[in-house]
C-alpha cells in the first residue's frame, strides 16, 4: 500500500501537537473510537471550510463529514477500530457542503496509543 503520509509522521503520532501537524502538506484529523474529533489540523481546515476549533468535539462521521458514514469508508474504520489494526489508503470523493473534491484517504489506527487518524490529500 502507497500512501502520501511519510513513516517519520506516522512514527511521532503519539507526541504530535497541531501545530506541528499544522505545517503538513496534508490534512490530518484524530478521532477517538466512536469518531469524535480531538484535533484537525489547518489543511483540512481549509479544504474542509472549517475553522480547527469549530471541528474539536464533533463526530467526523456524523457531523463534519457525513458523506462518509458509510461502508467504504465508516465501514472500514470500525472493524480496524475493533481488530486494533487499520492501515488502509483509498482514494475518495468528499461530497458534504463542497464541490465534489476528490481525495485520497490513509486511515490509520497506532496500535500502541489506541488513537485513530484520518489522512487526507487533495488528488
Amino acid at each position: 500500500m502507497t500512501s502520501f503520509v511519510p513513516d517519520s509522521v506516522l512514527q511521532k503520532l503519539a507526541a504530535l501537537h497541531r501545530t506541528e501537524a499544522d505545517t503538513l502538506d496534508f490534512g490530518v484529523v484524530k478521532v477517538d473510537d466512536a469518531g469524535v474529533i480531538q484535533l484537525f489540523n489547518k489543511y483540512e481546515s481549509e479544504l474542509a471550510g472549517i475553522a480547527p476549533n469549530d471541528a474539536i468535539g464533533k463526530n467526523y462521521f456524523t457531523q463534519l463529514a457525513p458523506c462518509t458514514n458509510n461502508r467504504l469508508f465508516f465501514g472500514r474504520f470500525k472493524d480496524g477500530v475493533a481488530a486494533n489494526n487499520l492501515n488502509v489508503a483509498l482514494p475518495y470523493t468528499f461530497t458534504y457542503k463542497m464541490r465534489p473534491t476528490n481525495v485520497q484517504i490513509h486511515l490509520y489506527r497506532d496500535g500502541a496509543t489506541k488513537t485513530n487518524w484520518i489522512f487526507v490529500k487533495k488528488r
